[in-house]
């Protein structure tokens, strides 16, 4: 007996995927077609996938993705949430720019949270990314601060979140939501962690969407494997500069140094946030010289 289903995958390792369809979860293996055709499923694949009793169950059909991580390997996220504490360890604005325009340039909507609140005083960062447009909250673990905020955040499609060691993303994770200890500890159990000792992304329910575990990844994964944004799309990566673009003195311009730049008028009349600015430079410099050829 057979049965066809559509579902999303939660889990990939080993070669085996775990698709949640029709309210279960289904060990399949993906057919030989996506290895000739060099595609990976990755978890937040939406799929389609054959059910056999007794038999290999397969994945036979993988959906359009509208983005995808490669480290962390995860598709069709809706949602990424750049964790930085405001200290030990102190936060970097560059490290939290790029995740940003990384975010904005795949079509994700970018989030940014200062962690360890009662460390410090977070207001002028928080300012610089409401500035911006981009939602920004602090949190403190131990006081519950913001935790209501965050679950506004993820309450719906796929979430990751991404930040370095240190940060506290685990215990953040755990203050959304004290069932994903349980939750990543049962699945871990079904689905074979500890097995294998590659690190493997999950998909959990959490608070009405789907939130990515990435042991052991950090944003420094995601800075070093996306695709270079090119100079020509840099400035559409940062929501602030949307209302100036096209309105410059010259169409070549760069948004860095030239007289008649808009971007530079709003940065001069505070506007425009300094420190991001000056990652967008940084940014620019870095891939103005880049041929077609080294992309």
């Amino acid at each position: 007996m057979e049965k066809v289903l559509n579902g999303v995958i939660i889990k990939g390792i080993g070669g085996f995927y775990y698709v949640e369809a029709a309210g279960e979860v289904y060990e399949c293996k993906a057919r030989g077609a996506f290895r000739k055709k060099k595609i990976t499923p990755l978890a937040g694949d939406n799929v389609t996938i054959t059910v056999r009793e007794g038999k290999e169950n397969t994945i036979d059909e993988i959906g359009e993705r509208k983005n995808f991580l490669l480290r962390p390997p995860v598709a069709n996220i809706d949602t990424l949430i750049i964790v930085s504490s405001v200290k030990d360890p102190v936060p970097s604005l560059l490290v939290i720019d790029k995740m940003t325009a990384i975010a904005v340039d795949k079509g994700i909507k970018p989030c940014v949270i200062f962690s360890k609140s009662d460390l410090g005083d977070t207001t002028a960062l928080e300012s610089v990314y409401r500035k911006a447009g981009i939602d920004v909250v602090s949190v403190c673990c131990k006081t519950g601060e913001g935790i209501e905020k965050v679950k506004e955040m993820i309450s719906d499609g796929i979430t990751v979140f991404t930040g370095n060691t240190g940060v506290g993303k685990s215990s953040l994770l755990n203050c959304i939501d004290e069932r994903f200890s349980l939750a990543t500890g049962e699945i871990s159990d079904k689905l074979g962690r500890g097995r294998h000792t590659t690190r493997e992304v999950t998909l959990y329910h959490i608070n009405n969407g789907l939130v990515a575990d990435t042991p052991g990844f950090s944003s420094l994964d995601i800075e070093q494997t996306s695709d270079v944004i090119v100079k020509e799309n840099l400035p559409f990566c940062f929501p602030e500069f949307q209302e100036y673009l096209g309105k410059c003195k010259f169409t070549s311009c760069s948004h860095t140094v030239e007289k008649g730049c808009l971007i530079l008028e709003a940065l001069n009349n505070g506007e425009i946030d300094k420190n991001r600015h000056e990652s967008y430079v940084s940014m620019y410099n870095d891939v103005k010289d880049l041929k077609e050829w080294q992309m």
